[in-house]
């Protein structure tokens, strides 16, 4: 584990001679409300290291070796958005493995299949949901890190002459650029669809009130003690109470602080004299229906779809998505499709 300056300084003294990396990250985001970068893994000329970011190393320093060097992902697109949470990532050159698999028409794109599949090996699932925000780690939870990135040149190596062979180099590029100028986008959450919890459509409009207003108090203590928010309140408890307190129903939680309790009551009592017209509304429909014309050219893209994918022996949804069809039954210049995809649909761009 590098965790010291000295070592640090070495060990991108080393990068720096290198022309592929593997990489892969691992956050915390279950065991405290604010997601944390716990550890960086890094593969470069058979040797595998791990970066601890909690020691505060400057991670710009580590973006700055990574500069103009290949970088290799499994399922990139996580990872990408959380290391620029960091500072200004290199992402000129990227290799998504699972990305050359899905192109290849693998059936199970999961790492480890992966490698089960390619290297014969079997790789322990046991550390996936471990707190990586603990200190020390446990050899098994080193071996799992140190295992993400072990096998990702030699994936490359297959995936790239498959992909040569087939023909679809080109659509590996296109596909990856377009999956890392879309981490790129910061993604903004409406406010207004954040309290929605699974299942509050069953409820009535005064328990969204209710719910909501215990949502946004969950949500600031969470933020407070830095824990996530289901160890204030659970979704469940919180889905009974909104149902319970309209109607007048003694609601119950886990055993709570005196305090806590009375200021639960207060804010149930608040959000039940709100008046109806306060009350949270309906989200509205999007109305997506297409025309007759839309309609035909849609299943004409659809059966062109499913007859190139059985000829290539390619998962149709890879060729084309049912939104990108639908998108481009009502105008063949969307975006959702790149060239290739547009190629085997027979779409030209007006």
């Amino acid at each position: 584990m590098i965790a010291d300056q000295t070592s640090y300084e070495e060990f991108l003294s080393f990068l720096e001679t290198q022309t592929e990396i593997a990489l892969d990250t691992e956050a915390d985001s279950l065991h405290c409300y604010f997601e944390k970068l716990c550890l960086i893994q890094v593969g470069a000329s058979e040797q595998f290291s791990l970066i601890d970011p909690l020691v505060q190393l400057p991670l710009t320093q580590f973006f700055s070796a990574l500069e103009g060097k290949r970088l290799i992902f499994h399922d990139a697109d996580y990872d990408l958005r959380l290391l620029r949470r960091s500072g200004s990532f290199p992402d000129q050159s990227i290799f998504d493995t699972m990305l050359a698999a899905r192109l290849c028409g693998e059936p199970r794109l999961g790492l480890a299949a992966l490698v089960e599949k390619y290297f014969d090996v079997s790789l322990s699932k046991a550390s996936r949901k471990a707190n990586w925000g603990q200190r020390p780690l446990s050899s098994q939870m080193l071996e799992y890190a140190l295992n993400d990135v072990r096998y990702l040149s030699g994936l490359v190596s297959i995936f790239e002459e498959k992909l040569h062979e087939l023909g679809r180099l080109e659509w590996f590029y296109q596909s990856c650029n377009r999956m890392v100028h879309a981490t790129r986008a910061i993604r903004v959450k409406e406010e207004d669809h954040l309290w929605r919890l699974s299942g509050y459509v069953a409820l009535p409009p005064q328990s969204w009130a209710v719910l909501k207003a215990l949502w946004w108090w969950r949500d600031g203590e969470a933020r407070k003690c830095d824990k996530p928010s289901f160890y204030i309140m659970s979704h469940e408890e919180m889905l009974s109470i909104a149902e319970k307190a309209p109607q007048g129903k003694k609601w119950e939680l886990r055993k709570l602080p005196k305090a806590r309790e009375e200021e639960i009551e207060q804010i149930i009592v608040a959000a039940l004299q709100l008046k109806e017209e306060e009350w949270p509304q309906a989200l509205p429909r999007i109305k997506n229906h297409m025309n007759k014309d839309e309609q035909h050219r849609f299943q004409k893209l659809q059966q062109q779809r499913d007859r190139v994918a059985q000829k290539i022996a390619l998962d149709p949804s890879v060729i084309a998505s049912k939104n990108a069809m639908e998108a481009a039954a009502r105008d063949k210049n969307t975006p959702l499709l790149l060239p290739w995809q547009r190629e085997l649909l027979g779409i030209g761009l007006s």
